[in-house]
């Protein structure tokens, strides 16, 4: 048996990528590599030093969430609708397992959001969302930073986004894009009720606490797209950046703004 071990998350859309999975293991065999599946099995991370997502970005997040604080590098192929995270795209998916296998990649560390309120305890790679409930009058959330609330606003919700995250929900709000490195984070709010209210970049030492102001509304606390729990009427979350919690394999000489600009267009 290989001693190298490779786990392989996908989108679960398998004629998509059934070509990609045949390459994926004919190249891991000429590099001696054991490719196991992990999309229902998270014992097959024993002893992996690659993993390999096949999908678009929720994929990749999902497989970033899985090895954060292992020190496994995720080398991810765009099987997606944008894939701004992905390392190579689909057409070029054989080279990139070469690539892979052969540690022909460079590093990126990616910080998270850590979120802390009662009864919940989770961190975020891309984003954490609070958002008023379908059907529920609009929300009022305030936030906090360094003793001072620095803002309240009726709102359908806030957004707190890393840099990788920023190209996501936070800029679909008007929010302003972090490019990877940027040390700290950004919160944006959604479809604010006001002329004034405008997005917030934090410093990465800064804790940023998120009070719900509703009389009776609770708001819906999501990480990375998944709903985790709620904040209830009174309550508050804390939110604070963590750097270095999963890496994202990408190849050499890969720019932030090339990538930018092919996945969203110009600027301006």
């Amino acid at each position: 048996m290989a001693d190298r071990i490779a786990v392989v998350i996908t989108h679960g859309r398998s004629d998509e990528t059934r070509e990609a999975v045949e390459a994926l293991e004919r190249v891991a065999r000429e590099f001696g590599v054991q490719v196991r599946y992990g999309d229902d099995d998270p014992s097959a991370d024993a002893g992996a030093e690659i993993g390999i997502a096949l999908g678009g970005d929720g994929t990749i997040l999902a497989a970033l969430r899985r090895f954060s604080g292992t020190g496994v590098p995720v080398f991810a192929v765009n099987f997606g609708q944008v894939g701004f995270l992905a390392t190579v795209e689909r057409g070029d998916f054989e080279d990139g397992f070469r690539r892979a296998f052969s540690g022909q990649f460079d590093l990126l560390a990616l910080p998270s959001v850590a979120i802390a309120a009662p009864g919940l305890r989770q961190a975020g790679l891309n984003d954490v969302s609070l958002t008023r409930r379908q059907g529920d009058r609009v929300a009022v959330l305030a936030y906090m930073l360094g003793g001072e609330e620095l803002g309240r606003v009726r709102c359908d919700g806030l957004v707190v986004a890393t840099p990788a995250g920023s190209t996501g929900y936070n800029l679909a709000n008007g929010g302003p894009v972090l490019a990877w490195g940027v040390q700290g984070y950004v919160a944006s709010w959604i479809a604010p009720h006001s002329l004034t209210a405008r997005p917030l970049v934090v410093a990465p030492d800064d804790s940023l606490t998120v009070f719900n102001r509703s009389d009776r509304e609770s708001v819906d606390v999501a990480v990375d797209g998944r709903v985790v729990g709620c904040l209830n009427p009174g309550d508050s979350l804390d939110c604070s950046f963590v750097p270095g919690a999963a890496l994202l394999a990408q190849l050499p000489g890969t720019s932030f703004y090339q990538r930018l600009r092919e996945k969203f267009g110009h600027l301006v």
